[in-house]
């Protein structure tokens, strides 16, 4: 009898290692057999991996999807269509939409419109403020991933919840099991020094990177690992910019918190240089760091400071980014860009350049944020019985990103345009079905699902 797909000729990576003339057979969205390519059953539709790579699907935990009420900028539909272009195989998004994703109606809401219309699999995260901590509980029986809190301002402009409440949601988020992440930027500091560069009409791309100093990265940072640490919550931090926030995210944890950190590619693609190059197209928030700190957070990487990778895939259209003026006011500008075709192509080509090993980069990129989220092993893992999700990567093709036009969001700015990477994805599987192949959508929007979490 046949099963429904079988993926041969392939390198297969995990975390365990690698395993050479391997493949995957699939059967009702569930992978049933990962061995040799001459073992498999016979299949339905065979793929030929053609000596390439095949890994977990990747896992990207912190998106900006846009949806509802800013779907001018992205939508589910153009969102996850370029993560199945990328390799990405699940999704999150983030709750700073209009209206924000702070109580179980709205976030009701956003999952009936990726059930709609995504190409791969989903999850949303809540967002806590002071007006909605008593609903906490009911967010976690709507079914949300985890909880974020936004410390500073941000695209968005939720206001954080004061150091009294943050402690308060704390203690009822933790007896959800349910994590809880930051943006992790003091917003008194990073408002005072807004103030000071834009009264001295220090107005350069690079005076926006230097109005939100490191300092107010760690000590944010330090800050919240200091109230899991006396509420016992499980907490994240988000898009850690610094190798000194990362650094603080490592103390926490050798002191027992049960923190966990995420960083991003362009954090440790980039130094701050890029805004003299690029302006405002690379403005994002937090900053992008110069050399130093960029070194200190590839140490931090490595230590195990930082978890896990993601994007903070942002978009926002050419006017908000002023990309007719890049040097512009940088006050006039937005913060942002996107990532979901580039993060595979970035880490690929640190794999290539002996930066970190593939069973690192499936990792950080794919096991360790199921892990943390709670998806795990559904999704992250190459287990028999789990959730037919992977990638086939080409490591050694080198291209270019010459043209933005060619990525699938909705909006396209992107630093990563005119540069080249070592390492693209061939072709992307979730549940079984093939949505990306040879170049080519082949899936269906509205296949993709939101992933149950307990």
């Amino acid at each position: 009898m046949a099963v429904d797909l079988v993926v041969k000729n392939c390198t297969v990576v995990t975390t365990e290692g690698r395993t050479p003339d391997s493949g995957i057979a699939v059967e009702d969205g569930t992978i049933v057999a990962v061995g040799r390519s001459d073992r498999l059953p016979d299949a339905d539709r065979t793929l030929d991996g053609a000596g390439n790579v095949l890994v977990p699907g990747i896992v990207d935990a912190h998106i900006h999807n846009r949806e509802p009420g800013l779907e001018y900028k992205e939508d589910w539909e153009t969102a996850t269509r370029a993560a199945a272009a990328g390799g990405v195989t699940t999704v999150v998004g983030m709750p700073n939409t209009e209206p924000v994703i702070d109580r179980p109606e709205r976030l009701a809401v956003k999952f009936d419109r990726g059930e709609a219309s995504a190409y791969v699999d989903f999850q949303s995260f809540v967002v806590v403020t002071s007006e909605n901590r008593e609903r906490i509980p009911a967010l976690d029986e709507a079914g949300a991933l985890g909880y974020k809190i936004f410390l500073g301002s941000t695209v968005g402009d939720v206001p954080p919840p004061t150091d009294g409440e943050i402690l308060e949601a704390m203690n009822a988020i933790r007896k959800t099991g349910k994590r809880l992440g930051f943006h992790e930027e003091n917003g008194e500091i990073i408002d005072y020094y807004e103030r000071q560069f834009r009264e001295a009409g220090q107005n350069r791309p690079i005076d926006h990177a230097h109005s939100r100093p490191v300092i107010a990265e760690r000590e944010a940072i330090e800050r919240m690992i200091t109230f899991a640490e006396e509420t016992g919550a499980k907490i994240h931090m988000y898009h850690v910019s610094s190798g000194s926030g990362a650094e603080a995210v490592g103390r926490g944890k050798a002191r027992g918190v049960d923190v966990t950190a995420e960083t991003t590619p362009h954090y440790l693609w980039f130094t701050e240089d890029v805004l003299t190059e690029k302006g405002n197209v690379a403005r994002i928030q937090p900053p992008i760091r110069d050399e130093r700190e960029q070194a200190r957070l590839w140490k931090a990487l490595e230590d195990g400071a930082i978890d896990s990778i993601a994007t903070d895939h942002a978009p926002h259209t050419d006017e908000e980014k002023k990309v007719d003026d890049p040097f512009g006011n940088t006050w006039e500008a937005i913060s942002g860009f996107v990532g979901l075709e580039t993060e595979v192509p970035v880490m690929l080509t640190f794999v290539d350049q002996g930066k970190l090993s593939l069973e690192e980069w499936v990792y950080h990129h794919a096991t360790r944020p199921a892990q943390i989220w709670g998806m795990y092993p559904q999704k992250g893992s190459l287990r028999i019985g789990t959730d037919a999700d992977f990638a086939i990567v080409d490591p050694d093709r080198e291209w270019t990103l010459t043209d933005r036009n060619e990525l699938h969001s909705k909006t396209r700015v992107t630093p990563f345009e005119g540069e080249t990477f070592t390492g693209k994805a061939v072709s992307t599987v979730v549940r079984g079905e093939v949505v990306y192949d040879d170049g080519e959508i082949t899936g269906e929007p509205g296949y993709g699902s939101r992933v149950d979490v307990d």
